[in-house]
């Protein structure tokens, strides 16, 4: 009896088997959606992330701008990365969103639907950020600062050469420019319209350190100011004694001093005569 139970439940097991296919075959039918799928966009270099790394799935990604058709990225279809180089399939001031599709390594599953996880929205123009620009100090014939700033080059190209931001937001493009005396802690912001600024009305025998920012005033909230650049500083101008101090301090100065010497000089003879007429008083003395 015992023997054709066991008999049963092992050709139970088989039919199973058959019925519902191996283990491995029902591992490969379980597809795990997408999670964290962000936009990373930095000078307009604009890529999709998202995880984990797939196991016997794959992973599509279609987008589309609002109110348009999806699309596909020949090299997002049916990939093992968790990224996806969108940099040059967005319009500049397109709202975007993107679909990251979980798909069967076979090509077909028990899905109708392939599980699928949706970004946030994403406009390049308003949300990608700015990097740190690089800038030069001068002081000019007139011993004013001169601020020279560098546009960052962006990761679009138009006409074979790379678009800076300048190239791409115009007018709307301003730079915050922050700045102290060296050693304090206080520091004053200027706005400017240009790459290049000068500043008046600074101490000239004093040493400046600034910092710049691109600015974007059309855009909201944090997304308005870009990286801040490292500081760099203006050097101190050395001023010679008279610039320092005056005709009047110096030549004041040079009479005590020389007050002082003559002082000391009369002093001097004194002690000697003094000294000499007491060694000739003791030579009368003893004779």
């Amino acid at each position: 009896m015992e023997s054709k139970t066991v008999i049963f439940s092992a050709l139970f097991l088989i039919w199973l088997t058959l019925v519902n296919g191996s283990p491995a075959s029902l591992e490969v039918g379980k597809l795990t959606k997408a999670t964290n799928v962000s936009w990373t966009s930095y000078n307009f270099k604009t890529i999709l992330t998202w995880g984990p790394k797939p196991v016997n799935y794959t992973y599509t990604v279609e987008f589309s701008r609002v109110g348009r058709d999806k699309q596909r990225n020949p090299h997002c279809i049916r990939s093992s990365e968790t990224e996806c180089d969108l940099t040059n399939e967005l319009e500049l001031k397109g709202v975007y969103s993107a679909d990251v599709l979980s798909e069967s390594l076979q090509g077909s599953s028990d899905y109708v639907e392939p599980p699928y996880t949706r970004s946030k929205k994403f406009c390049p123009y308003n949300d990608t950020v700015i990097g740190r620009p690089e800038f030069k100090l001068k002081v000019n014939e007139n011993k004013k600062i001169v601020l020279i700033i560098q546009d960052p080059i962006t990761a679009l190209h138009k006409d074979g050469r790379s678009l800076n931001i300048r190239d791409i937001f115009k007018k709307n493009l301003k730079y915050h420019i922050a700045y102290n005396k060296a050693g304090s802690t206080g520091k004053k912001i200027q706005t400017v319209d240009e790459s290049k600024a000068e500043f008046n009305g600074l101490d000239e025998d004093q040493s400046y350190c600034f910092s710049v920012a691109a600015y974007i005033p059309s855009r909201k909230g944090d997304k308005r100011v870009g990286e801040w650049s490292l500081p760099k500083c203006s050097p101190q101008e050395h001023k010679s004694l008279i610039e320092e101090y005056g005709l009047a301090v110096i030549g004041g100065a040079a009479l005590i001093i020389l007050a002082f010497v003559i002082a000391v000089i009369v002093l001097i003879v004194v002690c000697c005569k003094r000294a000499r007429r007491q060694t000739s008083m003791a030579k009368e003395t003893i004779v």
